[in-house]
């Protein structure tokens, strides 16, 4: 955008005092020519909140006006925060009569109003709305006589939408809907909107997940140009697509992924070499086929990520590319972007080298397969696999060592089991389990990490532009509050005010195996910053890495896909000073977008798993379970139980004695037993109450002989 580093520079100078666009093109001695490029930038520039537009028409950017830009995160009674752009910013809290007709996931600008009281929010108030998270709304009607409402499914969107009696699609009370915004909220006054779909009623099949899916407007199908654009493209690998590549179909090299996994996007093989390892990371080419503006690609960037939801994939790439020609199939010839790494024997990067190739994997190989070979020396998975069995030790053993490696330098390792949800045929929710990660899994994850590593540092030096996987440092108010946390449960963490990964990754060392483990591991993920793609190199606080990105995943990830174009196209010598300037400004956007993105499928894969959850506990109410207290509030205790299935006991159904909170101790008291709740404590509880719609669950205490 022309004239739009020029303007922010400038606007930056301590100086400067807002000025209107005539006093801007004087001072920057724009010619009349150019008048309207810079009118044009200065319109772009406060559509993205970059800078602000006085009432009096004079321009300046937010900071330096006391202004922040920031996220709408509504609240369900009413009030919000502000998630500003710039993460040194604290979120700033807005009250229901300061959100000024502004929505959740909304992008505003907030004047903050009140300064930040001992361990409070900055109060603000929005004064700008720049962009509409949404103009649809999902949620169930309910017809009148003479007008409808329709109840938003999001409790965060607080108000019912007003649908006049005339654009209701002849919904009927009590069916999902999908309404169109037509007029936004106001002071005292409801949205208005019409009803452009009907899904159908709460309690028909599929309507649950269909319901999310159109919450999260995630894109159930894809554009005709792009289907016709797949017509283009082959089946098979063809000669003519051999050429530059590098031949490794005589290797051993294996996928290994879960059961259900349609998508094969990494390869692995790992040979003994003098003094060490030599490690092959095979990725899919998939910019091979998806060209730079294609329909293919601009569709794969719009969609920015492969959402996994309870029931089905919603894919970045249409199933010919993601479950064909670029899944890295059994005994196929298949296109690869490969890095191939030599290390010592104490797993140390001695060489590597990235080159376009060949590959034809000889096995489609599962975690569980590879890990009955490695922890059970199961028999039967043994003979079938006899060839690779040798494989698959040395494999582990390079694992090991690139863990201990990582691990000596800080990386932080949470051990939290995430619940899977496995369905009967017809979608209802029979079993709830704990997701293990077991040897094979811990093979693959650390040559990911380590391939991430070697793309990201060999690109950086190259100082190209590039999208990078960043994890900054995180905010020192939660890390006291962190601090707090632990020292409440008998743990002293190491200085805050300069907080390395190897302080926070010697707390979980020492909670490992006790009942708080769990607890612990997800308290101290939240107290992070949220892991973002950026074009910049910030570093990756987790894993304790001064170079990380993504490079593994181009069928699922776009910002993958992106990496792969910008490596082809150095290695191919195509990166010219005039290529790396438009880069420059790709890359930007495609972090900002694939941000957004991922953020968006993590959201809606967890409502989802979260409602098949509710339903499976549904219908076990009455069920008695051993759990353990995961969280002390005010009003009660959280319990988690073995199959990670989370729920509350409320204090009013803690019906032996008045209970108080203690915030120090962060205990539930009883005036008259004294007895005590703590985070970690074993408890047996009865499922008394399961809300489905809120994705409630509800327990209530029980003594040892089973009695409430």
């Amino acid at each position: 955008m022309p004239f739009k580093e020029q303007l922010i520079e400038f606007m930056k100078q301590e100086a400067y005092k807002p000025m209107t666009e005539n006093e801007l093109a004087q001072a920057l001695n724009v010619h009349a020519g150019e008048l309207d490029l810079l009118l044009k930038a200065l319109n772009y520039m406060e559509k993205e909140g970059l800078v602000v537009k006085t009432r009096r028409g004079r321009y300046g950017i937010p900071e330096k006006m006391n202004l922040v830009v920031g996220m709408i995160e509504g609240h369900p009674k009413g009030y919000a925060f502000l998630i500003p752009e710039n993460q040194d910013i604290d979120d700033i809290y807005i009250s229901r009569e300061d959100l000024n007709g502004a929505l959740h996931g909304d992008k505003v600008v907030v004047r903050p109003k009140l300064p930040a009281r001992h361990e409070g929010k900055t109060e603000g108030e929005v004064i700008r709305i720049l962009k509409r998270a949404s103009k649809k709304v999902v949620g169930t009607i309910e017809r009148d006589r003479y007008f409808s409402f329709v109840t938003p499914d999001d409790k965060r969107f607080y108000y019912d939408i007003f649908v006049p009696k005339d654009q209701t699609m002849g919904a009927k009370s009590g069916q999902k809907v999908v309404v169109k915004i037509t007029r936004w909220p106001e002071k005292r006054r409801n949205p208005e909107g019409e009803v452009i779909e009907v899904l159908g009623y709460e309690g028909e099949k599929g309507i649950d997940i269909l319901s999310i899916i159109k919450k999260y407007d995630l894109p159930l199908e894809f554009p005709k140009k792009v289907l016709n654009q797949l017509e283009d493209i082959p089946d098979e690998v063809r000669q003519e697509d051999l050429e530059g590549r590098e031949d490794f179909r005589d290797k051993k090299i294996v996928t290994i992924d879960g059961e259900d996994a349609k998508d094969l996007d990494d390869a692995v093989g790992v040979e003994r070499i003098q003094g060490g390892y030599r490690l092959g990371v095979h990725i899919a080419d998939v910019s091979y086929y998806v060209r730079e503006k294609s329909p293919l690609d601009i569709e794969a960037m719009k969609r920015g990520t492969s959402v996994y939801l309870v029931d089905r994939v919603i894919p970045m790439l249409p199933p010919k590319l993601s479950n064909g020609i670029c899944s890295l199939n059994p005994r196929n010839d298949r296109l690869t972007m490969s890095v191939i790494i030599d290390f010592d024997k104490d797993a140390k990067v001695k060489s590597y080298r990235i080159t376009p190739g060949i590959i034809k994997t000889c096995e489609r190989m599962t975690y569980t397969e590879v890990t009955k070979i490695l922890e059970e020396n199961d028999p039967d998975t043994m003979k079938r696999y006899e060839y690779l069995v040798e494989d698959f030790r040395l494999m582990e053993e390079l694992a090991k060592k690139l863990t201990a490696k990582r691990f000596s330098r800080g990386s932080i390792d949470f051990n939290i089991e995430e619940a899977k949800v496995i369905l009967d045929d017809s979608g209802n929710p029979v079993d709830v389990v704990k997701e293990e990660r077991r040897t094979a899994n811990h093979i693959i994850e650390e040559f990911m990490l380590a391939a991430n590593e070697v793309i990201a540092e060999h690109m950086y030096w190259l100082k190209t532009p590039f999208v990078y996987r960043v994890h900054e440092v995180p905010d020192e108010e939660k890390m006291f509050s962190l601090r707090e946390f632990l020292y409440n449960l008998g743990y002293t963490i190491k200085g805050i005010k300069n907080i390395k990964p190897k302080a926070l990754q010697e707390i979980l060392e020492k909670v490992k195996g006790r009942s708080e483990e769990r607890v612990v591991n997800t308290v101290l993920l939240r107290s992070l910053k949220r892991a973002r793609y950026s074009e910049e190199n910030l570093g990756h606080f987790g894993l304790a890495a001064h170079f990380y990105t993504h490079f593994t995943s181009p069928i699922r990830r776009y910002p993958d896909l992106m990496i792969h174009r910008i490596i082809r196209e150095h290695l191919e010598g195509r990166l010219d000073a005039k290529r790396q300037e438009k880069l420059s400004k790709i890359v930007a956007r495609v972090a900002k977008i694939s941000s957004e993105r991922e953020r968006i499928a993590d959201e809606a894969e967890r409502e989802s798993n979260d409602l098949k959850i509710a339903e499976y506990m549904a219908r076990r109410i009455g069920n008695i379970y051993d759990g353990i207290v995961s969280g002390v509030t005010p009003f009660g205790i959280f319990v988690e139980l073995e199959n990670t299935v989370e729920g509350l006991v409320h204090v009013s159904n803690l019906e032996d004695d008045f209970y108080h909170f203690d915030e120090e101790s962060i205990t539930l008291r009883g005036e008259r037993t004294g007895r005590v709740f703590r985070i970690g404590d074993a408890v047996r509880v009865r499922v008394s109450k399961v809300n489905v719609v809120e994705r409630q669950i509800d327990f209530e205490l029980v003594n040892n002989r089973g009695q409430a």
